[in-house]
């Protein structure tokens, strides 16, 4: 086909309308992605061969990384609960896109027409979502399918693709390719990703997530759990002894035998006469080491994701409302820093191509307009008008527009009706029109 004018790429070069409509895992070379199913390395998983899976990440191949990961959070209900904390804290933040600095009228228009834009797509929070799985498994791709509205260029769809998919560059191991089968894999194309990177911590891609921190304490937790299993049903019901006279037969034998193993689950059984089942109790254990192993390796796993225990396993012992604030408050950094990775994301991967397809006032890249979290807390609306009188009489100058940012109130739009002083009665309220 031959190239679609008036699309570009960063680099000015000319794109296929092909490129944008049609999605790039419809290829039939990467047909076998959509048959690829996990293997499900949490299955017998050992010290041992959680280090093969991690080396093997290293080394470029993060299949079982990704996919055991996956295990992790399905199988593990407390990781599963703590991560879905920091996730779903995100949801709930408002957004907006700010222009570049300086910007001209035109720039100033066209980033509000952005902005309505993303708004009317239903399916962006799902986005920002799939996104946050770059947290646990260290990247996330979604897949953007363009179509065209009359005049304008807008995502149709985004699609989380499966972690799994991808391989990394042996070249450059911070770029993720598709697996198509050859050693090389296939670059993504541009403008059809949305390619998010998440760095918990710092290293390539197949070493920053959070998975690789959390594999350790999850295999040790399951350990406990299996030995607490096998505890309770050795430690759990009293020994059962079936004793029998002299000259019993193999079946009167087998009988008992029968009723002695039945019994302890069915609270009732029969046995010939001459015969007799007694308990004894069984030898003394504790439950309290495998407790403790698991309750031990459940904190490691919040402290990893959400930076503290006290914001969800307070103990009453050590747990303090000072303490619990403190933790609160790294919860919120690492929320912010979430954030703050997703901004650029799809800035770089969503934002800047809409404003590159639609808007007549682009230049280059950097003069794009970015999407920014409101992650600012509002003022004690009291304390604030209390204090704010007294600061402005002793001669500090304050914008207009800082009052409003701080306290979160929105900024009135020409003709829509505020709320005045009443000049009959000081203190009351009534609507005035702005002008």
């Amino acid at each position: 086909m031959p190239n679609y004018k008036g699309l570009i790429d960063t680099q000015g070069n000319p794109l296929r309308k092909d490129d944008l409509t049609t999605p790039q895992t419809d290829d039939a070379k990467l047909a076998h992605l959509q048959n690829h199913y996990a293997e499900h390395p949490s299955k017998g998983l050992t010290p041992a061969k959680l280090g093969g899976v991690l080396l093997q990440a290293e080394q470029g191949d993060i299949i079982a990384q990704c996919e055991l990961a996956e295990d992790m959070e399905e199988k593990d209900t407390h990781l599963f609960s703590e991560l879905q904390k920091r996730r779903l804290c995100m949801k709930s933040v408002p957004w907006k896109l700010v222009p570049p600095r300086n910007a001209s009228a035109a720039e100033v228009s066209d980033t509000e027409m952005l902005q309505e834009m993303l708004e009317d797509m239903t399916f962006l929070p799902d986005t920002f979502y799939d996104m946050s799985d770059a947290i646990l498994k260290g990247f996330s791709n979604s897949e953007i399918t363009w179509h065209q509205e009359e005049k304008l260029w807008l995502p149709k769809a985004i699609d989380f693709k499966d972690p799994s998919w991808f391989m990394v560059n042996q070249d450059n191991r911070n770029e993720l390719r598709l697996r198509d089968n050859t050693p090389t894999g296939e670059a993504l194309n541009q403008f059809g990703w949305i390619q998010h990177v998440h760095k918990t911590k710092s290293g390539y891609i197949s070493r920053n997530g959070l998975a690789r921190i959390l594999a350790w304490p999850y295999i040790f937790k399951n350990y406990s759990v299996r030995d607490l299993a096998e505890f309770n049903e050795i430690y759990g019901l009293p020994l059962r002894v079936g004793k029998y006279p002299n000259g019993a037969s193999q079946t009167e034998k087998r009988t008992l035998l029968q009723a002695v193993m039945g019994i302890g689950h069915n609270a009732g059984g029969i046995i010939p006469q001459g015969m007799q089942i007694e308990f004894e109790e069984a030898a003394k254990g504790s439950e309290k080491p495998f407790a403790y192993m698991m309750e031990f390796m459940d904190k490691a796993m919040s402290k990893a994701i959400l930076g503290g225990t006290l914001t969800s396993q307070a103990d009453g012992a050590s747990s303090t409302n000072a303490l619990g604030n403190v933790h609160n408050e790294v919860r919120e950094e690492l929320r912010d820093s979430d954030l703050t990775q997703i901004e650029t994301t799809i800035t770089r991967d969503m934002v800047l191509p809409m404003y590159m397809f639609n808007c007549r006032s682009f230049t280059k890249p950097s003069r794009s307009p970015r999407l920014e979290f409101d992650t600012t807390e509002a003022e004690d609306m009291k304390l604030f008008s209390d204090s704010l009188p007294g600061l402005v009489g002793m001669g500090v100058q304050i914008p207009v527009n800082w009052p409003n940012e701080k306290l979160q109130i929105p900024l009135p739009k020409e003709g829509e009706a505020v709320l005045g002083m009443v000049a009959a009665e000081v203190g009351s309220t009534s609507v005035v029109q702005n002008e």
